[in-house]
Parts: structure tokens; C-alpha cells; sequence
């Protein structure tokens, strides 16, 4: 019986030991998105305890603690110690075996503070003293704990109307970590709720100084702000949307639908749809002029609970898979830039796994030759960044596209801890590959090049297709 989480966990050949331990393990980290605070880097912030870097925001844990039958008190609780959400988490922790929390809460606890025991009742006192006694240390930090996990660049998540002023201290300091920003502009066309997107827009108008008053003021002043993030180091766009638009609509009609919603005015939902087909075909254009990388996350439904969602407020754990019809939709809004040579580099992220060969079958119309992998498949996201979840995208991209030229993994995360996904991820890559060449459907002959192939999807893809 094989010991958990030990040297070669998740590697079942000899093979797959060699191309985890001699390539995958080796290289950097590039965290091409994750949701970090950039003011925790520039501030380097110290943590007080395991239970608040664990548990601060974590929504994947509270759907879990809340299935175990946890107040919410222990997740989101204002007025609850940190040791008391902590020792919840542990009473929680062997419950979630077979779920993915199993192997991240282990592989974090021996990676960063070298602990091995299992997280139980019987064990989370001695646990918490010590991972809390060594967060207390320089060294784990948060730009500590970056560098422990050799991490070169990240890349956070920022709306147009940031100011980047951490990002600007990082840059004007020269912090050896790349912290770069994301454009996420999902607010500006986010014309659901009236009155909150007149306040948003008034926002973007005050940052940016451009006067709104129409849709092509909206356009400038975006505009203006995609220009001051590239004077940051952005280099990615990125976009949350249930599913593509691609609706056909007039300049004329678009002007009205903006002064409608601007005036106050709920709009029907054709309405929504054309508005949100014309921003995102004006942001890709904006990307493709500074040869940025757009990334599309689809097919979440997000807020599902309302009476939780009325009390906690978004990104607490109440999202889940949606099943939209989206292939006619992302062929039409890839087609409309490509035909005039406009289409930039892009990444495309489902959240249900019945999509997979639709997109690898997708981006195989649009790659132009231009770029190796200019199209990409992304990695297993959010409800499907497990085991299972990135076996199948590998699988798919495998048997249908170049898993070569795969640029890889990615945290999507909140926290300085969850750098073991891309360890993780490593393994899971490794270990499909040392199979099949252990089972003889890859020649070992070719071990140096699969050996590259590991290093250039962990690491080396990334960093040549984003330009790092």
C-alpha cells in the first residue's frame, strides 16, 4: 500500500517519476490568473494565523463545511475567531475525501510548512500551533511564500476603474516577482441593474476623464483605461460571461440601448444581448491592437442562492455549472475578428465538461499559423480544476488538438497557498504520459523530447506565448 502524498503521489510508473521529478518539478510558476490582492504583495503582508490564510475568502471550503453541516457563522462570520473557523475546517477535513480540498489541504500543509500528519479534530491543535508559528516568520509572508514556491510572475485580476497603485509600487520598486494586472471588464457591460451600472459608468468616467454621455464616450473612456494598463504591464484581458455573444446589431441600436440603460431604463433582454455582443467585439479589437491575450470564462451560474446571495454578497460559494448553448455563439464572435485579421491570441474556459470537445474541435477553425497554440483550451477551471476535471481537458486537447503547444496551469485562486495546484497539475500531466509510454502507446524511445514536452506546458509555453 503507497503512502499518501509522498514523493511520487499521483505518479503510478516509473516513467511518470522521471518526467515529474526531472522536468515538471523544476520549473517556475507563471500564475497566469489568479485573484490575489495585489496590496497584500506590496504591503507584503504577514499572516497572523493558518486559519486566516486558509479560510480568509476560501468559498471552495465553505460549500464544503456547509454540506458537513457548519453554521455560516464558522465560514463567514464576522464576529468568529479564526481559530474557531480553523478547527470547523479540520472537523470538516476527512469528509472530504475523493473531493479535490483532500489532496490541496495535505499537499499545502507539507509543501509550505513541511507537516504530514492528517488534518482531524485529534490533530488541529497541534497543526495550528505549529503552521501559525512559522506564518509568523519573514519567511512566509506573502512575498515569502511566492518565492518558496518559485513563483516568476503573476498575473491578478483588476477592473478598468483601478487605480493599479499597488501594482505601480511593485513595478517602481522592482520586486523580483512579476505582479501584473488583468483587464476584467465584465462591469462596464454588466447593464442588468440599471442604476448600478449609471454608478459604474460615472466611476470610469471620473477615472478615466472622459465625459459620458453616449456609447462612444464609453468606448474612449475604456479605451484610455486599457491604454494606462498597458503602461503597467498588462498583458492579458479577461472576461466572466454565462455564454458568447455574437448577436447582429447596428450602431443606431446600440446608441439607444445605452442611453436607455444610462437614463435608467430596464432593458429587454435582446437588448442585453446586442449590448454585450458590441462590448465584447470593441474590447477584443482593443486587445488585438496591443497584441494582448483575451481569456473568456463561461458557463457559470453565479448567485444562485438569493437569500444567501442578499446576505453574503458574491464570491461566497453559491455559484454552480450552467449548460448554455454556446458553439454557433463562440464561432460567430471568433469569426467576425478573425475575417478582418483582428483576432487575438485567446483562451477559452468552460465550466461543463460536456464542452470539452466542442471547444478543442473550436479553436482548430482559428488557428492562422501565426502563433503556436494562438488558440487555446484552457485548463480545467474552477469546478473542474480536480483529478478528473483536468484529465479530461487534457485528454480532449490531446486527442483533438496539440497538447504540446498547451500553455498550462493556473491557480484562479485567492490565496498565497494554492500554488500546489500547479504541482498538482504537474504530477496529474506527467502521470498520463509515463502511462502511455509504459504502456507502450508512446515510444520511450522519445523520452527527451516528452521530457521538453512536460517543461514546455509547465513552464516555457507560457512564458513565449504571453511574452514574459
Amino acid at each position: 500500500m503507497k503512502e499518501f502524498i509522498n514523493e511520487n503521489f499521483l505518479l503510478q510508473t516509473e516513467t511518470a517519476q522521471k518526467l515529474y521529478h526531472e522536468h515538471a518539478k523544476l520549473q517556475p510558476i507563471i500564475d497566469y490568473h489568479c485573484h490575489l490582492n495585489p496590496e497584500f504583495i506590496a504591503n507584503d503582508r504577514k499572516f497572523d494565523n493558518i486559519g486566516q490564510i486558509w479560510l480568509e475568502g476560501d468559498h471552495y471550503k465553505w460549500r464544503a463545511m456547509r454540506t458537513n453541516g457548519v453554521d455560516e457563522r464558522f465560514c463567514t462570520g464576522k464576529d468568529t475567531s479564526d481559530r474557531e473557523k480553523f478547527d470547523k475546517w479540520a472537523e470538516t477535513v476527512p469528509y472530504t475525501m475523493r473531493n479535490p480540498l483532500y489532496h490541496w489541504t495535505h499537499l499545502e500543509l507539507k509543501s509550505a510548512f513541511g507537516v504530514t500528519k492528517l488534518l482531524n479534530p485529534q490533530t488541529a491543535a497541534g497543526i495550528y500551533e505549529e503552521c501559525t508559528a512559522k506564518l509568523r516568520t519573514p519567511e512566509f509572508s506573502a512575498r515569502g511564500l511566492m518565492k518558496l514556491y518559485n513563483v516568476e510572475t503573476v498575473c491578478t485580476t483588476d477592473d478598468p476603474v483601478d487605480s493599479l497603485e499597488h501594482h505601480l509600487a511593485l513595478k517602481n520598486e522592482g520586486f523580483e516577482i512579476k505582479v501584473l494586472p488583468t483587464w476584467r471588464p465584465d462591469k462596464a457591460m454588466a447593464v442588468e441593474n440599471p442604476k448600478e451600472y449609471r454608478a459604474y459608468v460615472e466611476k470610469l468616467s471620473e477615472v478615466s476623464g472622459v465625459k459620458i454621455s453616449n456609447f462612444a464616450d464609453l468606448i474612449a473612456a475604456l479605451r484610455k483605461r486599457h491604454d494606462f494598463f498597458a503602461t503597467v504591464g498588462c498583458k492579458l484581458s479577461d472576461h466572466g460571461i454565462e455564454e458568447f455573444y455574437a448577436e447582429p446589431y447596428t450602431q443606431n441600436e446600440i446608441d439607444l440601448i445605452f442611453n436607455k440603460v444610462y437614463g435608467g431604463t430596464n432593458l429587454q433582454p435582446e437588448e442585453i444581448i446586442k449590448f454585450k455582443s458590441a462590448m465584447l467585439h470593441e474590447g477584443a479589437l482593443m486587445d488585438w491592437e496591443k497584441g494582448w491575450t483575451q481569456q473568456f470564462h463561461y458557463g457559470a451560474i453565479r448567485n444562485n442562492n438569493s437569500r444567501l446571495f442578499g446576505k453574503l454578497g458574491a464570491d461566497t460559494g453559491f455559484d454552480s455549472i450552467g449548460d448554455f448553448t454556446v458553439a454557433k455563439s463562440m464561432s460567430r464572435f471568433l469569426d467576425q475578428l478573425d475575417k478582418n485579421n483582428q483576432l487575438a491570441k485567446t483562451i477559452l474556459y468552460n465550466l461543463n465538461s460536456r464542452d470539452n470537445d466542442l471547444i478543442t474541435t473550436m479553436i482548430g477553425n482559428f488557428q492562422d499559423g501565426s502563433v503556436a497554440g494562438k488558440i487555446q483550451f484552457g485548463s480545467g477551471w474552477w469546478f473542474l480544476d480536480q483529478k478528473t476535471g483536468m484529465e479530461a481537458q487534457l485528454n480532449s486537447l490531446s486527442n483533438l488538438g496539440l497538447l504540446s503547444r498547451f500553455v498550462g496551469m493556473l491557480t484562479d485562486s485567492r490565496s498565497f497557498l494554492s500554488y500546489p495546484r500547479h504541482e498538482y497539475f504537474r504530477r496529474i500531466l506527467c502521470n498520463l504520459i509515463g502511462n502511455d509510454v509504459e504502456n507502450g502507446l508512446l515510444p520511450a524511445s522519445e523520452i527527451d523530447f516528452l521530457g521538453k514536452m512536460v517543461e514546455d506546458i509547465s513552464y516555457f509555453n507560457a512564458k513565449r506565448y504571453f511574452e514574459f
